[in-house]
């Protein structure tokens, strides 16, 4: 029999929140009753922001809700050992998304058996939203209202834009 009282963590990169991040904490929250958020701090990604920016901004957008959020190098497997979190949750949009989350999960399940996967569809208006698909619209002038919170959507274009600055390019003007 299982222990329904395992701590949870949701861990991710974050850049940026997204609505499909935050509707998947809420469901965590359902689920768990409390949640913990990890941002990974995972330079190979490229990330528009630093992990205490995206740390920050996960802490502004879950207010109010049960869950803590911190930052964490290394593998997730032994950041949920250090910090006793039994359950990874994982947001599942496609089939690619399965494929890649499945083969992670199989590879965390032989480093720690320990820690379970548990795996939750996107809602269906999240499906296809990814934080570079975002980055991507913004920053070709695209209208990101309908995929981040107000702030977080500012947050991005002014990075974007001041990227843009420092690289001595032009953009359209976009539209949040």
């Amino acid at each position: 029999m299982g222990n329904a009282s395992k701590r949870a963590l949701y861990p991710g990169t974050f850049d940026p929140v997204t609505l499909g991040h935050l509707d998947l904490i809420r469901r965590g929250c359902d689920l768990f009753g409390k949640l913990a958020v990890a941002v990974a701090e995972n330079a190979s990604k490229d990330p528009v922001f630093t992990a205490e920016e995206r740390v920050g901004m996960l802490r502004a957008e879950t207010k109010g809700l049960p869950v803590e959020v911190d930052s964490f190098r290394g593998l997730v497997v032994d950041y949920c050992r250090r910090r006793g979190y039994g359950v990874i949750l994982r947001g599942l949009r496609t089939v690619s998304d399965f494929e890649f989350e499945f083969q992670m999960a199989l590879t965390n399940r032989a480093l720690a058996g320990d820690v379970e996967t548990v795996f939750v569809m996107a809602h269906e208006k999240y499906a296809y939203l990814s934080s570079r698909l975002i980055k991507e619209v913004l920053a070709s002038g695209g209208d990101v209202g309908g995929f981040l919170t107000p702030g977080v959507a500012r947050a991005l274009r002014d990075r974007l834009e001041e990227m843009e600055r420092s690289a001595g390019g032009t953009r359209p003007p976009s539209k949040t």
